[in-house]
């Protein structure tokens, strides 16, 4: 039985805790590549597309030939066998970002149960395909595409769905959706514990059927815990608020201030019947803004409509919107080739007096060091939710509450911050910031040294981490919270298939570059200046706010107050 929405309020904490759990261990697993790729290739995965020259080399190879193969756990593995792999990793890392769109659109319709409940089955169905293939690699290697599209829909059905969690965390939303990501981006690290794992000496097999029983726990957590109602943005919803609606019937079902715009005719009518009856003269003076229900159950001040929600056409069209699909559809490339290639860069750049088996135990071990700084995303990407939310508690959320309150000690009105306004100058010094170290990456993957890709690792990490949390949180500051599922699944879907890319880049690196990856660098490090123009745009964006309100405030100054009553009336 699905619990309500007040009950899930109530459990927020533990959701939270163990969304950030799951995520580790189960949304985006498939960013951790290069450590599966290893133990894909010591499981024989596509093992047959190798063949052993007719001159065998056992021990070593000539580092100006191409096509000698060499063997991994007894299996032969070759260039072909890295082209068909990385081209199932493009599928299933196409699928972790293009399915967001149609997820977005149901979730934002449906909430997220249902679609948390088909992810976590998914990816319990891939790791047992992924098991079976491994059993007989020869004959059903290509079972790694379905396994790794399962595993790829069934993480973001995860992870998407734990975006709309911080919506009930109020003022903290982007600094919670920031841990949500940050989670995300760390599950990059569980490829490469389970390598750990691997080495001891567990079977592959054994590893999956007891990873795919652990996503049961999922399953089973989101039946108990996540409401069938989606979790409404907290301008819709005020959790503090609590009434008695069982007299009405559906108390889970409309609360908060969904429950008082539908209730409002209703109480005016009853209101104004009342006071027909009984004052008729004060009903001319009695304010608009005034709600008297006919019940001592609830008591509410409405506050005024607000502006008309803009339709979701026109939020995709907004410059906002359409500069972040060109941030992300940038970032989105320099990260995943960087991720597809990197065994092929490290191999690049290791000593060419080294053996093949000395250069594949340094290739493992910077794989193992990348896997462990994942964890980076976790630790990191809060910060960037940070920056969202600097001050935003100082704000003046435009409620009339504010422009009651008493003045200060000088006779004045202590002057707030516009909400708006901060929360643009917040997203513009974020993105800002990440940028910065993009291409910051970018100058350091240009540089041909080995134990330099470390800083580039971590450069990596929290750029990652850094961009999904920056761009969540502008969509959450800047758009209705009844659009952020369909607005980040769009964004999601544009940059993945721009992403693509990556595998012709792969391919000419392997090919006409013969394994150089440096122009394929200067060309995205060319491309990541892109990303600049978003934050521009914020700027130019905030200063048009920035004349708005002082425009407001020149107009309000020729209204004042006559003989102490809440009436404006103009002075001339």
């Amino acid at each position: 039985m699905a619990p309500t929405l007040a009950t899930a309020h109530a459990r927020r904490w533990w959701m939270a805790v163990t969304a950030v759990i799951e995520n580790l261990l189960f949304s985006a697993v498939l960013l951790g590549w290069g450590s599966l790729l290893i133990m894909l290739k010591s499981e024989g995965f596509y093992a047959y597309l190798c063949h052993e020259p007719e001159n065998r080399t056992n021990s070593s190879v000539d580092g100006n030939t191409m096509d000698v193969v060499i063997r991994m756990n007894g299996w032969l593995i070759c260039k072909e066998q890295d082209e068909m792999l990385n081209l199932a990793f493009t599928v299933g890392s196409f699928l972790l970002s293009a399915i967001t769109l149609p997820l977005g659109i149901v979730m934002d319709k449906y909430g997220p149960r249902k679609l948390r409940l088909l992810g976590s089955a998914c990816f319990s169905v891939s790791c047992i395909l992924i098991a079976y293939g491994a059993s007989n690699p020869d004959s059903l290697s290509v079972l790694i595409f379905i396994a790794l599209s399962l595993n790829g829909f069934g993480g973001m059905c995860m992870t998407f769905t734990s975006l709309t969690l911080p919506n009930m965390f109020g003022d903290l939303r982007s600094t919670f959706i920031a841990l949500m990501i940050g989670s995300y981006a760390s599950s990059a690290v569980t490829f490469p514990g389970v390598k750990v794992i691997y080495d001891l000496g567990v079977t592959f097999i054994t590893i999956l059927l007891v990873w795919a029983a652990c996503s049961g726990l999922v399953f089973i957590n989101c039946f108990f815990n996540w409401p069938l109602e989606p979790f409404p943005g907290p301008e819709d919803m005020d959790y503090t608020v609590k009434i008695k609606f069982s007299w009405l019937g559906f108390d889970h079902k409309i609360t908060g201030k969904q429950f008082y715009k539908q209730v409002t005719t209703v109480g005016r009518r009853l209101s104004v019947g009342n006071s027909m009856k009984q004052h008729p003269k004060e009903l001319a003076t009695q304010e608009g803004n005034k709600l008297c229900l006919s019940t001592v159950d609830l008591e509410v001040k409405c506050q005024p409509q607000a502006e008309e929600t803009p339709s979701f056409m026109r939020s995709i069209f907004s410059p906002i919107f359409m500069l972040s699909l060109v941030t992300m559809c940038v970032t989105q490339l320099r990260l995943i080739f960087y991720m597809g290639a990197m065994n092929g860069i490290l191999e690049a750049l290791v000593d060419g007096n080294l053996d093949t088996v000395g250069k594949m135990n340094v290739v493992s071990l910077y794989t193992s060091i990348f896997g462990v700084l994942q964890l980076l995303c976790l630790l990191t990407a809060p910060v960037i939710g940070y920056i969202m939310d600097w001050k935003l508690k100082e704000c003046d959320d435009g409620s009339k509450e504010d422009d009651e309150k008493e003045p200060s000690k000088d006779g004045k009105q202590p002057k707030k911050r516009d909400r708006q306004i901060q929360k643009i100058t917040n997203a513009m010094r974020a993105f800002v910031f990440t940028n910065l170290l993009l291409v910051g990456f970018g100058v350091t993957c240009l540089i041909p040294n080995l134990p330099l890709q470390i800083i580039s690792f971590i450069l990596h990490t929290v750029v990652r981490g850094f961009i999904h949390s920056g761009v969540g949180g502008l969509y959450a500051a800047v758009y209705p919270s009844t659009q952020f599922g369909s607005l980040t699944g769009m964004q999601s879907l544009i940059s993945a298939l721009f992403a693509l890319l990556q595998q012709p880049l792969f391919m000419a690196m392997m090919g006409p570059l013969e394994g150089d990856p440096l122009w394929v660098n200067v060309g995205l490090l060319g491309l990541s200046m892109l990303g600049f123009c978003l934050p521009l745009y914020l700027i130019y964006f905030r200063q048009q706010l920035q004349r708005q309100k002082k425009q407001t405030e020149e107009d309000a100054s020729l209204f004042v107050k006559i003989n102490g009553s809440n009436t404006q009336e103009a002075f001339i």
